[in-house]
């Protein structure tokens, strides 16, 4: 079957655009050939620093023939009707129609529209230019003449030549004839701009390829981080040193070169004083290279890999000798920033913090320390840390942001902050807490074991979710410009990595609590004791709720009650389960250790037979008391059977056996024993079957009926101390 190949070639397109440049093409081509009824085989997408390619395989030479059957108006309706009716159907006249029988309904016309696939050829002439000029480039440009007139044709970087070709493998393929402002589609494009920039005949993708690789241009940009990375580790190996894994740099310089060639260069050992982490930011970031480690020791050495675009006469020793000066000038400075900012503790540096904006609604960065600070002793008997070291930690852990180091490279932030701390004496776990604090940023991220990095870490992405959710700048659909949703995932990896008993909801209060007393807002919070349950305080988290939290604490835990789910859902578990689980309500769904011991609980219950067997005998419980409770009420029969009126043993074994359970149930969710408490639910599965199979619930006697009802209502209650049952699917 045919196939398409497509390149748009031009000026330099920036690294951090092409993949999902190249992600654009293939999906804006592929949804309109498939929206026109063109299937097809596979499509890859390409880029390099100066084209996008795609080739899409197993094309059909064209589109389907489509055949319709219009119905049109009953037979001697009026001429209006009718000549409606020809017109949308295409027809000239009624002897071009059918007449077919409905026996309800009578005689209709029908219009056979037969209309024959469009070649597909035609259909890519027809959509590609539309995609050109619609591409959605987050930056673009107009150039030459041209750019003057009205809806010229708007790119990332000058466009300079399109290839379209379609055609079998067994035979020379077409040329697609279009045009985008003056630039017709053919089949010539050009290789590497230094090494081989002469024009190329090219025909399908196969030929492209190949003679795009003789041309020193590696298509695939997979493959030109793999020869990155080969060669760079062979490079490095023969010079006993060892290349660190940063795919970061790696995608973004195999999106600056379609030819790379790896060199190995070096700098003065003298530079080897400062942090392996500032030499790298500063050689990374300025000149987008690898710093090497001494293979044996695994630390810096005093050399770096840079990634060419061409091969030099001279070996590349120019392109070396340049990037080391500016390596060199790069390297003083940063030795400069370090020295400089160890002439100040970071404890005299947090009065500049006050004039460093937060967020216009949420105070200084100097007043969110407070905050946390705050919010970090409160928090740091709850993990077994020492209240005053977690308060000094909290204290300093924004204190490098005014630094000379951190200012010139951000993402050290943390990193500085712990080597300052170290060279000023201060206790390892504040030292270790400052840089951990941040942590985990993301969903591979390590989490922090460590006590008082816990506390910090907790307080500081509290403050964050609270702080905005106080003032409504909350996540809205994919938008997340605060990374809330990030903030969400770290407090729950803490909280469930660490096994940390931590009550959302009175943390929530708490740190509204401080943004209250710093700022004067909104009503008095009422005061919550460290480490104070929601019970002993309040009574229950529905009056905390009312009290203390109001909409913002619902709201917020509902939030963190999401993002579990997500992680749950990834990591294997079921999400009804979660629902189950968290649609019981119960006074501890703040606590998310509690929330997934639960689950995992439950889960285990419902795979053994006793659990399955009983969710079925619940199922026909809950159905037949939803029936029933659209006519008597919803609640009529949550009341306790009246012993008295049984009749029969099978609903006196049962109620019995609830009457236990009910109280042992109980018992067992109070001490966070789940695994007891199902264990006890489990024993009513043969009295609930015995039930079922002998008992007839809506008995005639509207006593024995209303008996059975109250029996089955019971049931609910008891099962639902642990999970709400009804949101188990399957």
């Amino acid at each position: 079957m045919p196939d398409l190949l497509l390149e748009l070639f031009s000026e330099e397109i920036p690294a951090r655009m092409q993949e999902k440049a190249s992600a654009d093409l293939k999906k804006l081509v592929t949804d309109a050939l498939v929206e026109r009824g063109l299937t097809y085989e596979n499509a890859r997408g390409f880029s390099t620093p100066r084209r996008l390619a795609l080739n899409i395989v197993g094309l059909p030479v064209k589109a389907r023939d489509v055949r319709e059957e219009k119905k049109g108006p009953r037979v001697g309706s009026p001429d209006a009707a009718v000549q409606g009716f020809l017109k949308s159907a295409g027809l000239a006249s009624l002897d071009q129609a059918k007449i077919e029988k409905d026996p309800k309904k009578g005689e209709f016309y029908v219009a056979i529209i037969e209309k024959p696939g469009a070649a597909t050829i035609d259909v890519l002439a027809q959509v590609l230019p539309q995609i050109v000029r619609a591409f959605p480039w987050p930056k673009s440009m107009r150039w030459g003449a041209a750019s003057a007139e009205a809806g010229s044709l708007r790119w990332v970087r000058p466009l300079h030549s399109i290839v379209a070709t379609f055609g079998p493998e067994t035979e020379d393929p077409e040329i697609v004839p279009f045009d985008v402002d003056g630039i017709k589609a053919g089949n010539v494009t050009y290789g590497h701009r230094f090494l081989a920039p002469e024009a190329i005949v090219v025909k399908r993708f196969e030929d492209y390829i190949r003679k795009l690789e003789a041309a020193k241009v590696v298509l695939d940009p997979e493959r030109r981080r793999a020869m990155i990375i080969e060669d760079g580790r062979n490079l490095a190996f023969a010079k006993g040193l060892s290349m660190p894994d940063e795919p970061a740099l790696t995608a973004e310089v195999s999106g600056l070169v379609e030819w790379p060639v790896p060199l190995l260069g070096g700098f003065s050992e003298e530079f080897l004083v400062l942090p392996g982490e500032v030499i790298r930011a500063t050689i990374r970031n300025n000149q987008k290279c690898y710093v090497l480690n001494d293979a044996a020791t695994g630390k810096v050495a005093p050399y770096f890999l840079a990634t060419a675009n061409i091969e030099a006469s001279d070996g590349g020793e120019t392109i070396i000798a340049g990037n080391a000066r500016v390596i060199r000038a790069r390297l003083s400075d940063a030795r400069f920033f370090w020295e400089t900012d160890q002439k100040l503790k970071l404890a005299d540096r947090l009065d500049k913090l006050d004039n460093v904006t937060f967020h216009a609604k949420l105070g200084s960065q100097g007043d969110r320390i407070r905050r946390i600070t705050g919010l970090a002793r409160a928090i740091a008997p709850i993990v077994g840390a020492d209240v005053e070291m977690v308060g000094l930690a909290a204290k300093l852990a924004k204190a490098d942001l005014p630094t000379e180091m951190v200012g010139e490279f951000p993402e050290l932030q943390g990193f500085m902050g712990r080597r300052y701390a170290e060279i000023e004496g201060q206790p390892a776990a504040v030292s270790q807490a400052i840089e951990e604090h941040y942590k985990p940023i993301g969903p591979t991220d390590s989490v922090p074991t460590s006590p008082v990095s816990v506390a910090v870490a907790l307080a500081d992405k509290l403050d964050t979710l609270v702080g905005f959710w106080a003032i409504d700048e909350k996540p809205t659909g994919s938008k997340d410009p605060y990374a809330l949703r990030r903030a969400a995932l770290g407090v729950i990896r803490l909280v469930l990595e660490n096994k940390v008993r931590l009550p959302l909801l009175v943390a929530i209060g708490w740190q509204l609590q401080a943004l209250n007393d710093q700022f004067g807002k909104g009503r008095p919070l009422a005061d919550v004791a460290p480490g104070a349950s929601v019970e002993e305080t309040f009574g229950s988290p529905e009056r905390y709720l009312e009290s203390v939290v109001g909409n913002i604490g619902s709201d917020l835990l509902s939030f963190f009650h999401d993002r579990l789910k997500v992680m749950l859902k990834e990591q294997g578990a079921r999400h009804d389960l979660v629902d189950a689980v968290l649609s019981s309500g119960g006074e501890q769904s703040d606590d998310l250790v509690l929330v997934v011991s639960r689950v995992e609980a439950l889960g285990a219950f419902l795979g053994s037979e006793d659990g399955k067997n009983l969710l079925a005998g619940y199922r026909r419980a809950a159905n037949i008391l939803r029936a029933e409770e659209k006519k008597d009420g919803a609640g009529a029969f949550d009341v306790v059977p009246d012993i008295s009126g049984l009749t029969q043993p099978e609903e006196k074994a049962l109620t019995s056996k609830l009457a236990i359970a009910e109280s042992s149930v109980a018992g067992a969710v109070a001490i966070n024993a789940f695994e007891q408490a199902m264990t006890v639910i489990a024993g009513l599965r043969g009295p609930v079957d015995a039930f079922f199979d002998k008992i007839l619930v809506n008995d005639p006697d509207a006593t024995l009926r209303l008996n059975r009802l109250r029996i089955l209502a019971q049931l609910r209650r008891v099962t639902a101390t642990v999970a709400d049952f009804s949101k188990v699917v399957g």
